[in-house]
């Protein structure tokens, strides 16, 4: 059974992406093993902090490292990746070995995809997260999902996603085991 680390973008309790990644997380029942990152107590990148390894980054570190295959649920902050989910890929892309800059990273190779609930910006978004990720390395498989928020979800905190959502986070999980 396949591994699958989600990685949820939106660090609020309840959030539109969380709620999302427990659905993608029902289709995978059975089929692959999710596991959910906490990287909340991750510092934002710099250098000066690289060595020794942070235990917060040697964390995350080796939740990437035993996973098969990633899954990123991500709103769009002003049509681009937010900070946060930046932030942690900016750590785990560099190298393992700090002597070799251009060496492998935990990244390297790893299979990935992104999901997104947003108001607006999913084409921006979606051409961010695949300049990048791209870049960093990974391997980007399936078509990415996208959802708008449904106007009552502001006032009942709860997200409703359409048959055809559902049917594109099928096709993911699908990319994702067949990967």
């Amino acid at each position: 059974m396949k591994n699958i680390l989600f990685v949820v973008g939106s660090l609020r309790k309840g959030s539109f992406n969380h709620q999302m990644a427990e659905k993608a997380e029902r289709i995978l029942e059975g089929k692959a093993t999710v596991t959910y990152l906490d990287y909340s107590n991750l510092p934002l990148m710099n250098q000066d902090l690289e060595t020794p390894v942070l235990p917060e980054v040697q964390a995350a570190r080796d939740a990437f490292g035993k996973a098969d295959a990633v899954w990123i649920f991500s709103p769009a902050y002003n049509f681009a990746i937010p900070g946060t989910v930046k932030n942690l890929l900016d750590w785990m892309s560099r190298a393992l070995d700090l002597s070799d800059t251009h060496g492998p990273s935990i990244l390297q190779d790893k299979v990935v995809t992104v999901s997104a609930m947003a108001n607006a910006g999913h084409e921006p978004l979606f051409a961010a997260y695949n300049a990048l990720l791209s870049f960093i390395r990974m391997q980007v498989v399936g078509d990415f999902t996208s959802a708008t928020i449904n106007p009552e979800a502001w006032g009942t905190g709860v997200v409703t996603l359409s048959e055809e959502v559902v049917a594109g986070l099928e096709k993911q999980a699908e990319a994702l085991l067949n990967a």
